[in-house]
C-alpha cells in the first residue's frame, strides 16, 4: 500500500508499506478523504513534541471500515466513519468525564497514533474504545464528511465560550475554522456577528458563509476601535481567535464586553508571549479560555448537521489531489487560494 511519510521536517515522500494486520481489539479502515489541518502543515515545518518522525499525520479524515478485530462489537466491516482527532487516555480523570480532549496523555490520531495520509490506516485499541469515532450515512459523500473533525472543533469552541441566543460575537480569522464559527452562529441564535481578516481575499470568501455580518479588513481598519464604536462602546458578548496571531488574542481582550468571554481557539507558533492589560479582565469581569480538539458529542453534531446538509461542506472543499500529489496539496493549502484542501488516499 501507498502511504505519505514524513520522513523529516519539510520531507514528505510516497513510499509502498506492507498493508497492516489487524490484531484482536483494533480495526483497519481505508482512508476515502483526507483534508490537511493547518496544523497538519506546522507539523511538516515545524514538528511537534508529541510525534517522531519517520510517521504519517492526517486526522480529519472519512473513511471505509475494512476489518474489525475479532473482540470488537463497537464497529463491523463496511461501516463507513469519520473521528476526532483526540484520543483519551483510559482511566484518565478527564475521560472518565467524556472530556477526553483533556486527557493526561493527549493522543490523538496523526500524532502519537498512525495517522490518515495512507491508503489503509490502523485504528488502536484504544483509539477502537475510546475514540471519538462516529459513523457517517449513505448520503454524506466521504469528501464532505472528512470536515467533521474541524466542523467538531468549531462546535466545541462556541459551546466552551457559552454562545448562545441573542448574543453579539466577533470572529478574528477567517480561514476555514473562522467561516465555519460564521455558519453556525446561525443556529447558535448570534445577534450581531463581526467578522476580521487582514487579508482582502479571505475575507471576501467568507462572506458567502454569513452575507449579514459586519466584516473587517483589518489591513485598513482598526478592529478595536471599529468594534467600539459600532457597540457603542460596550464591545463583544463573545470574541473567538481562529487566528494563530498574538495580535488576535490582544485585540480579542479589548474587544470583549462585560461578563463576555474570549476564546483563545487557535494556538499560537513561533509568535511572541501574549502580554495583556489583566485590569480588562479584572474590572469587566469576563472569561478568557482556550479551546484544544472536539470530543465523542461535538463530532456526532458535526455529522448531524453534514448529513442533514445544514452545512454544506463542498463549500469548504475549494481541491482535492491524490495522495501521490500531498506535497501540491501542501503547497496549495500555504497558498491561501482556497479553504479546504482534501487528499484522496485511493486514487
Amino acid at each position: 500500500m501507498k502511504a505519505a511519510v514524513l520522513e523529516e521536517l519539510e520531507r514528505l515522500k510516497i513510499v509502498e508499506k506492507p498493508d497492516p494486520v489487524c490484531g484482536d481489539d483494533e480495526v483497519i479502515i481505508a482512508p476515502q478523504a483526507v483534508s490537511v489541518c493547518g496544523s497538519d502543515v506546522r507539523i511538516f515545518h515545524y514538528g511537534n513534541d508529541r510525534v517522531e518522525t519517520p510517521t504519517v499525520i492526517g486526522h480529519e479524515v472519512a473513511g471505509k471500515v475494512l476489518e474489525v478485530g475479532r473482540n470488537v462489537s463497537r464497529f463491523k466491516e463496511g461501516d463507513r466513519i469519520v473521528m476526532g482527532a483526540d484520543v483519551p487516555s483510559e482511566n484518565c480523570q478527564w475521560s472518565l468525564v467524556g472530556q477526553g480532549n483533556l486527557s493526561e496523555q493527549n493522543y490523538a490520531i496523526g500524532y502519537q497514533f498512525d495517522g490518515a495520509f495512507q491508503q489503509k490506516m490502523v485504528l488502536n485499541d484504544l483509539t477502537v474504545k475510546l475514540g471519538a469515532v462516529v459513523k457517517i450515512p449513505e448520503n454524506l459523500e466521504y469528501d464532505q464528511a472528512c470536515i467533521a473533525e474541524p466542523l467538531a472543533c468549531a462546535i466545541h469552541g462556541l459551546e466552551l465560550g457559552q454562545m448562545g441566543l441573542g448574543k453579539s460575537m466577533c470572529v478574528i480569522g477567517l480561514g476555514p475554522i473562522g467561516c465555519m464559527v460564521l455558519e453556525l452562529s446561525r443556529y447558535y441564535g448570534a445577534g450581531k456577528v463581526f467578522a476580521a481578516q487582514r487579508s482582502k481575499g479571505r475575507l471576501e470568501m467568507a462572506k458567502d458563509f454569513l452575507p449579514d455580518a459586519r466584516f473587517i479588513c483589518t489591513e485598513e481598519e482598526n478592529l478595536v476601535d471599529t468594534i467600539m464604536a459600532e457597540t457603542d462602546g460596550e464591545g463583544v458578548d463573545f470574541v473567538i481567535t481562529t487566528a494563530g496571531t498574538v495580535q488576535a488574542q490582544a485585540d480579542a481582550i479589548q474587544i470583549v464586553r462585560k461578563r463576555g468571554y474570549v476564546n483563545l481557539f487557535a494556538g499560537l507558533k513561533n509568535e511572541p508571549p501574549l502580554t495583556i492589560d489583566s485590569n480588562l479582565i479584572h474590572y469587566r469581569e469576563a472569561f478568557v479560555m482556550g479551546t484544544h480538539g472536539c470530543n465523542l458529542p461535538d463530532v456526532e453534531k458535526a455529522v448531524t448537521l453534514l448529513a442533514g446538509g445544514k452545512i454544506d461542506a463542498r463549500k469548504y472543499i475549494t481541491k482535492s489531489f491524490p495522495l501521490d500529489e500531498i506535497n501540491d496539496a501542501f503547497a496549495f493549502h500555504e497558498s491561501r487560494q482556497g479553504l479546504k484542501v482534501v487528499v484522496r488516499p485511493q486514487d
